[in-house]
């Protein structure tokens, strides 16, 4: 292997879940000034920086492909996010009908029900924890609902989802084995639903579309309907819990655009703006894995057929190239190009459902809890994950008030 001289740090691991969990910020704002492509010998994979080629990457998925694994060093699973086209294309078009502009639409209802739910659990208490009381519960019963599944299965799925993350680190046996067993206790209870939903179809859930849809003839057999369910679980709980969650805190440190907010929560139009503001201020996924198919070269640096590239989307959400003062969290920032849901085939297909339940969420905050604060001033505890982060744990105050029901 050939590799053009570019300054190394030492001490970073792509895979250390430990690294991503610190927000480093200073390391990937260092990688994009001086090595914008780089080859991390510990992880023995390529890390893409800049906000312009990894844009350049995600629209050439011929050359940079997702077949392999969407996770570093991962095997090719049978979901979409681990296809190429046409593969990929046909799966998509499937669970896209759970996910058309009036689906998503049509959830706007069920989204405010599930606010108010959550809030009245909690507001004459005056605390709570603000992940797992209001932030992680919303897409969670959201997701399930659209799923088909049953809601006492609701405590199950998020501790599945929770742990199967927490596994996608190195060096934490105990986080791996324990991701090992969710998959294994979601495979017996997919296969469960599967079940049901062969004897019994149930046409407006996404689990039946899945039960009875063909491609090129043939229906998808039950490892294919148990990954595409997996990755949609994960894909709207996991993603949108911790938006939903580092969005909060983002308005709490920031209190000149918390007030802005305050004042404009029930425009629609300035919502939109202050949503995608804070969909690549958080930057939930921190990475996706592409192969290179050909031997291609990146700044300078040859990536040979078959490494693997891994695209660091905050790093891109940071870039002082394409965001003027990135650093700044302004809820008015216009243009925002962010790559939060990446781009080309695989932009996120859930992009509509999340961005609806961020915007009807922050509404129903204001309105109902408006002067939330942390209720402790101890650093908040990460997620160690090389995927997914966000804090575990945020305890929250408020003034009580009566719930609505």
């Amino acid at each position: 292997m050939a590799i053009a001289e570019h300054p190394v740090k030492e001490d970073i691991n792509f895979l250390d879940g430990k690294w991503y969990s610190t927000e480093p910020h200073d390391d990937w704002t260092w990688m994009r000034q001086n090595a914008p492509v780089y080859w991390d010998a510990n992880s023995e994979i390529w890390g893409i920086f800049r906000y312009d080629d990894i844009l350049e990457i995600e629209k050439d998925a011929k050359t940079f492909s997702s077949y392999r694994a969407p996770r570093p060093h991962g095997d090719h699973m049978p979901m979409m996010i681990s296809m190429d086209d046409p593969d990929h294309l046909r799966h998509r078009r499937i669970v896209n009908k759970g996910f058309t502009p009036n689906r998503v639409q049509d959830k706007a209802g069920e989204i405010t029900a599930i606010c108010d739910e959550l809030i009245d659990r909690v507001c004459e208490k005056g605390e709570c924890d603000f992940v797992w009381d209001i932030a992680a519960p919303l897409p969670l019963i959201l997701i399930g609902n659209m799923l088909g599944f049953p809601r006492s299965s609701y405590d199950d799925l998020l501790e599945w989802s929770d742990d199967m993350i927490r596994g996608t680190t190195v060096n934490d046996p105990e986080a791996m084995e324990k991701a090992m067993m969710a998959g294994i206790a979601f495979r017996e209870f997919q296969l469960e639903k599967i079940k049901e939903c062969r004897e019994k179809p149930e046409d407006d859930t996404l689990v039946s579309i899945l039960c009875y849809a063909e491609i090129d003839g043939e229906k998808l057999d039950d490892e294919s309907l148990i990954q595409e369910a997996l990755l949609i679980l994960i894909g709207g709980d996991e993603t949108s819990r911790h938006v939903i969650t580092g969005g909060m805190l983002a308005l709490i440190e920031h209190p000149d655009q918390r007030e802005k907010l305050a004042k404009n929560y029930g425009n629609e139009d300035y919502m939109v703006r202050a949503v995608e503001e804070i969909l690549r201020w958080v930057t939930p996924i921190k990475n996706m894995a592409r192969t290179a198919t050909k031997e291609v070269e990146i700044r300078g640096q040859t990536i040979q057929e078959g490494e693997q590239l891994i695209l660091m989307y905050p790093s891109a959400n940071r870039d002082e190239e394409v965001f003027d003062e990135p650093f700044k969290f302004d809820i008015e920032r216009e243009p925002n190009p962010h790559l939060a849901f990446g781009f080309g085939t695989h932009f996120c297909l859930g992009a509509s459902l999340a961005r609806l339940e961020l915007k009807i969420m922050f509404q129903r905050l204001f309105e109902r809890l408006p002067d939330i604060e942390l209720n402790n001033k101890e650093d908040l505890p990460f997620r160690s994950s090389n995927f997914i982060v966000g804090p575990e744990s945020m305890p929250i105050k408020f003034t009580p008030t009566k719930p609505l029901n």
